[in-house]
């Protein structure tokens, strides 16, 4: 995060974001008549919110709640990028899916929750994995974006191309018991890019997926993040672009910080490599001579337990995923003891050692700390406990 935060922040009047669509129908305003009542936003805003184009990225999450609340509210036409399936795990807080949506792509089981709800609302699927190939001729179709996305590659990918386009977007984030909100918008203030300038080192922040997130934050940022939106399409308010919000849902509390724009900042002309400057880039050809397969591995394994074979099997996840799921005889390091230095004397440089984690990703991250430090009998397991699960124990649970 910046490091430094001013008490500058813009007071400029945005203006409403969205022209007004033409009259209501009768059926629309009995259904938004508790907006239209409300001075503020009147029918004039209510027909601003039904001429507005908004683009979540992610039905997960924070998606669900925001999608839900964006059909309710009327915005007109909501866009839904995702190229992910609803899975099991996913239904502790992705509330716009339902048991019997497992499987399907996230976008279509969106869109059909969004109908059940509002039928007026146009609803445009993307069932793509965002990318910098895609974002800019994706983006220019909307008023707003509403960026969900659990990663910061994609976070940074959002924020430039917004920024290019000249257009404002409403980020959110969320990470066990906290979650953060804000509006970014070059022309008019800071970007993601003035509060994080750089990128924390890859595999040093857990995604959701590994580090967990309680269920109900989601919708407490998710509204919030909606709550943004609505003001930026109406007019209405005062925006939190120049600050952001955060919510400490075990404590029960708000507290918020401000940002502003670095006067000193380049302004942002094009997309980049966004893995590359995250520092996730496609592994290099060497290091993909220092892995193993789940099916390898469970020999290796096999000859161990014979007294045939020595090595050391390294978990490198944090000890709740280690609770859900394991491998019988793996020794439990977490990837950020190692990074940080703490663990190098646990783990011997005469001995073959193989670091395993949920998918591929921090092992990887631990094997070439691991090798940058001198140690050359080791190897990671590609894809994780996921594929040892599919390929050699499938009776064992998956998150």
């Amino acid at each position: 995060m910046a490091s430094s935060f001013t008490a500058n922040v813009s007071t400029l009047s945005l203006g409403p974001l969205v022209e007004p669509a033409g009259e209501l129908s009768p059926e629309e305003v009995e259904r938004y008549s508790r907006h239209l009542i409300i001075p503020e936003i009147g029918a004039l805003g209510q027909r601003r919110l039904k001429n507005a184009k908004v683009l979540v990225i992610g039905a997960g999450g924070l998606g669900s709640p925001a999608l839900l609340y964006l059909a309710a509210a009327g915005v007109g036409t909501l866009g839904i990028i995702d190229d992910d399936a609803v899975d099991l795990s996913n239904l502790q807080r992705q509330v716009i899916h339902g048991v019997s949506d497992v499987g399907r792509p996230k976008t279509e089981s969106a869109r059909d929750a969004i109908a059940a709800l509002n039928p007026l609302v146009d609803v445009r699927l993307h069932n793509v994995r965002l990318d910098a190939s895609n974002a800019l001729d994706l983006f220019a179709g909307y008023d707003l974006i509403l960026d969900g996305a659990d990663n910061f590659a994609t976070r940074y990918l959002v924020n430039d191309a917004a920024a290019i386009l000249g257009k404002p977007y409403v980020w959110g984030s969320i990470f066990r018991f906290d979650g953060q909100v804000s509006v970014f918008w070059e022309k008019h203030g800071p970007t993601y890019r003035d509060l994080y300038p750089e990128a924390p080192p890859a595999g040093s922040v857990p995604s959701c997926g590994e580090g967990g997130v309680f269920g109900m934050l989601c919708a407490a940022v998710g509204s919030l993040m909606v709550t943004e939106a609505v003001k930026l399409i109406t007019g209405v308010g005062r925006s939190l672009l120049g600050r952001v919000a955060l919510y400490d849902a075990l404590g029960g509390s708000w507290r918020e910080i401000r940002v502003s724009k670095d006067p000193a900042a380049q302004p942002i002309t094009e997309l980049t490599d966004y893995e590359a400057f995250c520092g996730i880039a496609p592994e290099s050809g060497a290091d993909k001579e220092h892995t193993v397969t789940a099916t390898q591995l469970a020999t290796m394994l096999a000859s161990r337990k014979a007294g045939l074979k020595d090595f050391e099997l390294v978990d490198v996840r944090e000890a709740g995923e280690y609770d859900i799921v394991r491998i019988e005889g793996a020794k439990l390091i977490p990837q950020g003891r190692i990074l940080a230095g703490e663990a190098w004397d646990e783990l011997p440089q005469d001995r073959d050692i193989v670091f395993h984690c949920k998918a591929g990703t921090r092992s990887a991250n631990v094997l070439a700390a691991a090798r940058q430090a001198g140690y050359e009998r080791v190897s990671h397991l590609d894809g994780g406990i996921l594929a040892w699960v599919r390929d050699v124990e499938p009776q064992k649970p998956v998150y």
